[in-house]
């Protein structure tokens, strides 16, 4: 009978191991909350137009961090919207050396529509097709 007592205990320990907490397994699990959220991307960004005489015309410079930040390439244009009313497109030129912050423009068509140096404005990828 020693022997039998023996037996079943092993047994039961065997079988206390093979069991899983369900619970645990749960918690793997994610929410469906989880599996249908999207990652919001930021699309536009506020920022500080300067004149720049250098630039051709409908050519803004901007910073490479700003570019990648809204996911611009120098194929693509840009739309700036100063004060929700004035918007202009741009052929963007990615450059190291400017604040993030900022962004060159050729002043010419500003001036005519009234935009002032050091203006805020908004600033996005063009998904508009041509002018």
């Amino acid at each position: 009978m020693e022997e039998k007592t023996e037996k079943m205990g092993e047994e039961e320990e065997v079988k206390s191991v093979k069991r899983v907490d369900v619970s645990k397994l749960v918690s793997i699990i994610p929410p469906p909350s989880e599996l249908k959220r999207e990652e919001k991307r930021i699309t536009e960004k506020r920022i500080r137009i300067r004149y720049d005489e250098s630039l051709q015309e409908d050519q803004a410079k901007l910073s490479k961090e700003l570019a990648k930040f809204l996911g611009i390439s120098e194929d693509d244009q840009v739309e700036i919207v100063v004060a929700g009313r004035k918007k202009f497109v741009f052929k963007p030129i990615v450059v190291d050396e400017l604040d993030p912050n900022t962004v060159m423009c050729y002043p010419e068509k500003l001036r005519e529509s009234g935009v002032a140096d050091n203006s805020i404005a908004t600033i996005r990828k063009y998904r508009g097709t041509g002018r």
